[in-house]
């Protein structure tokens, strides 16, 4: 699966266009992280616990984008972004969507 951020790729052109598509994922610090991070943020600097948790849920967006992206038929995801959110205040809402394709290699 083609994942791109443009709205085209080098060498090849959009067939067919299959709609928009999404995967979402929440994700919620348990309490020793919490307390660790807490304790980082008193001193500053990065917070390694909430950097890995939006790494990691990042990786499980993308991953839900493409089995959807699959499951409409598409070989590509074009216009690739995220988006994040918190809900309340120890969860983490993150979102990876853009727009499912048929990618064909243009003739040289």
């Amino acid at each position: 699966m083609i994942i791109a951020t443009t709205e085209g790729v080098a060498g090849y052109r959009v067939a067919r266009t299959l709609g928009q598509v999404f995967g979402v994922v929440v994700r919620s610090r348990g309490i020793g992280g919490n307390l660790m991070a807490g304790l980082r943020s008193i001193v500053g600097g990065e917070i390694h616990e909430y950097t890995q948790l939006l790494e990691e849920a990042r990786r499980h967006a993308v991953d839900r984008l493409v089995g959807n992206a699959t499951a409409m038929g598409a070989n590509a995801v074009i216009m690739m972004r995220f988006d994040s959110s918190e809900i309340g205040q120890t969860m983490s809402e993150i979102v990876a969507y853009g727009t499912a394709v048929i990618l064909e290699p243009v003739s040289p």
